[in-house]
């Protein structure tokens, strides 16, 4: 065969036709999140803009305020109430980790030995729920009332003189420190670190666990080599969960503290209701979501997963 008798070249493939979307369908995934977007508009981004507009205004209740970008409030604030502000986030910061630490065993529990009774353990984690949080905060308030059973198995046992030396708790009292205050904090935001420390559990494949056995990891190998590094986005988001809302709570420091234990939600609630400093409460509120802000994204930084940066 020669050059000449090749055989032809096979027809090219027709070109696919593109069908045009009809703007209408185009439309419809804008028009299902006009109503998400319009609630945060209304309910978030305009009292933002509201209390940054508060914050640098100057006046009095009496003479009324006016917008003066009067930007020393934030210095003023936070020059005064400093301590509160560090008050916030240790106790916060230790209420976060005492519900990791209570919450991971019981939500691995559930996850992995739980069998049949998985859903009556999920419900009585989330039975608090259906209570009100100033009514549970109160229930703490008696658990914890001078003379009662819990002090005075505490006294027994010498645990007060130990928390007293700690500056935790004040003689042979409870209420009205600092202890109170973390273990009202721990209480009522537990849940939020337990469910996502369940649902990221949950999501392991058991054979991981068989196959590390079968590599001949003892059960603490298999934990810190497979199970922590693979629940790592449930222990994220459940400390994001505790830790945010808890840098912020004033009910329990109200409740259970004193004045020495006061939060800077304390100060920001005092400021708006009795001292009617708006300007002061405002700026403290921006300080306080700044502060929460940085510390979040440096945390999610260093010990963030792929799922959460």
């Amino acid at each position: 065969m020669t050059l000449t008798d090749a055989p032809p070249a096979p027809p090219s493939p027709p070109a696919p036709v593109v069908r045009k979307v009809p703007s209408r369908r185009r439309l419809v995934p804008y028009l299902l999140l006009l109503p998400g977007i319009l609630w945060l508009l209304v309910f978030f981004a305009l009292p933002l803009l509201y209390q940054a507009s508060t914050s640098v205004q100057t006046g009095s209740l009496e003479e009324g305020y006016e917008v003066t970008w009067h930007f020393a409030t934030y210095w003023e604030a936070l020059a005064e109430y400093w301590p509160q502000f560090l008050r916030s986030l240790l106790y916060a910061g230790t209420a976060t980790a005492l519900c990791l630490l209570l919450g991971y065993p019981l939500a691995y529990l559930i996850a992995f030995k739980a069998g049949r009774w998985r859903n009556l353990l999920l419900v009585l984690v989330i039975a608090p729920f259906f209570t009100s949080f100033l009514i549970r905060t109160l229930a703490w308030k008696t658990i914890l009332a001078d003379g009662g059973p819990v002090v005075d198995l505490l006294n027994t046992l010498h645990v007060l003189d130990v928390t007293s030396w700690l500056g935790l708790t004040s003689g042979e009292r409870v209420l009205a420190t600092p202890l109170a205050v973390v273990t009202g904090l721990t209480y009522n935001f537990l849940p939020f670190m337990i469910l996502p420390l369940y649902t990221s559990l949950e999501r392991i494949d058991p054979r991981l666990h068989e196959a590390a056995g079968d590599l001949y990891a003892g059960p603490a190998t298999v934990f810190r080599k497979v199970t922590f590094p693979l629940s790592m986005p449930g222990v994220v988001s459940g400390t994001l969960l505790t830790f945010i809302p808890a840098s912020g709570d004033y009910v329990n420091a109200e409740l259970l503290g004193s004045t020495d234990t006061r939060m800077i939600g304390n100060v920001i609630q005092s400021q708006f209701l009795r001292v009617l400093d708006y300007p002061t409460a405002a700026a403290l509120s921006f300080i306080l979501m700044a502060a929460v802000l940085v510390t979040v994204t440096v945390y999610i930084r260093r010990a963030g997963t792929e799922d959460l940066v």
